[in-house]
């Protein structure tokens, strides 16, 4: 761990490095600024490291002697800039963030690994196409069939892919998270520099959200990234995306299966979801050198068929419609890399996890799920 916490610090040396020769260039109010901020982000990085470090027992001590976040400088600056914003208590916020405390577990389970190895599709899908999932997926589907259909019919979201998100996120409701979303958020928001301000809008929505439910900000579990319930939505996605579909008068992601699977129909909806159209295909690729331009241009539906053709690339399948498409690979060290046409669905699922691995894992659960249960219902 000790080694991890210098590779950290070797890493984020340029940074600091930066600021200090910015430091040196400025003078006044400038100067002063950036002198608070190396002074907050040295303060951050410290703490980062004792969550790397320490073992056991001592990251309990460790976090015992840390200040409250109540009583840090930029726990109160948030306090006073969230309760002018949004109209709310400055005192109740101060007084939540005292009760919030410092999750080293957090901080160790959002670092990436110290010696990561190569990315492989094989390996990453392997991880939620299994027995478990499948199984489990035909399942939740067969109990909640009605609210299904009708939420295919209602966000014209195919009910394969709500059912294979909510598997790949927390089979169906077994894997829903044990952390307090408020210790876990401001443990992100404020000691984790690299991704501090988005963590720091997260706890905003934390606290907006417990005002819209008049509950306690400090009720909600989940993730040690702040996601709650069978979608894992962050705060934020549940205040814009999240709806009531049982009619119970209250969202409930982490135990209404109805709820979830309209929040999951609604957000893919609003995201663009095109309602009949294709996900993905399989493609050849004839040259990847000449189809490195596509791909690098992300993943993102850009090109015809025609376009494709010109670089080499022709669909496996047949095409239902010349709409628009990006080149997706997945890559794997232990085999030939995969090549897809990605079209504005699968795009869309992107939009709920930014990596083309996962997108393309709901599908492929989705479709697993999908032909088991036929097999079922014919066999």
């Amino acid at each position: 761990m000790a080694r991890r916490a210098r590779r950290l610090r070797q890493k984020l040396r340029p940074h600091h490095l930066r600021t200090t020769a910015r430091i040196a260039r400025c003078r006044g109010p400038e100067k002063r600024n950036l002198r608070m901020d190396r002074s907050k982000f040295l303060k951050s990085l410290a703490l980062f490291a004792t969550a790397l470090a320490c073992p056991g027992s001592n990251c309990q001590a460790a976090a015992s002697t840390t200040p409250a976040y109540a009583d840090r400088a930029e726990g109160k600056a948030f306090a006073q800039e969230l309760a002018a914003r949004e109209a709310l208590d400055e005192a109740e916020i101060l007084a939540a963030l005292r009760d919030a405390k410092y999750l080293p577990a957090v901080i160790q389970a959002i670092l990436p690994p110290a010696t990561p190895a190569a990315k492989s599709w094989v390996r990453y899908r392997a991880r939620y196409l299994d027995k478990t999932r499948i199984a489990g997926g035909v399942a939740f589907w067969r109990a909640n069939e009605a609210t299904l259909k009708r939420a295919e019919a209602e966000f014209g979201v195919p009910a394969d892919i709500i059912v294979g998100i909510l598997g790949v996120e927390t089979i169906y409701g077994r894997n829903l998270g044990h952390f307090q979303t408020l210790s876990a958020l401001a443990t992100l928001a404020f000691d984790y520099p690299p991704r501090a301000a988005l963590f720091q809008r997260e706890l905003g929505e934390l606290f907006l959200l417990a005002r819209d439910r008049r509950v306690p900000v400090g009720s909600f579990r989940g993730s040690y990234a702040g996601a709650i319930g069978l979608p894992q939505f962050l705060p934020s996605s549940i205040r814009r995306y999240a709806v009531d579909y049982d009619g119970d008068g209250v969202i409930s992601l982490d135990t209404s299966p109805a709820d979830a699977i309209g929040s999951v129909a609604s957000f893919l909806s609003q995201h663009g979801w095109e309602a009949g159209k294709q996900i993905a295909i399989p493609a050849r690729v004839a040259d990847p050198q000449r189809a490195a331009a596509l791909i690098e241009s992300g993943i993102s539906p850009s090109f015809r068929l025609a376009d494709f053709e010109r670089l080499g690339v022709s669909p496996d399948t047949p095409a239902a419609e010349d709409n628009r498409a990006a080149l997706i690979d997945l890559a794997s060290p232990e085999a030939p890399t995969e090549y897809w046409l990605g079209y504005q669905n699968f795009y869309v699922i992107t939009r709920y996890n930014r990596s083309s691995f996962y997108a393309m894992a709901v599908f492929h659960l989705a479709t697993a799920i999908r032909l088991e249960r036929d097999r079922a219902n014919n066999g």
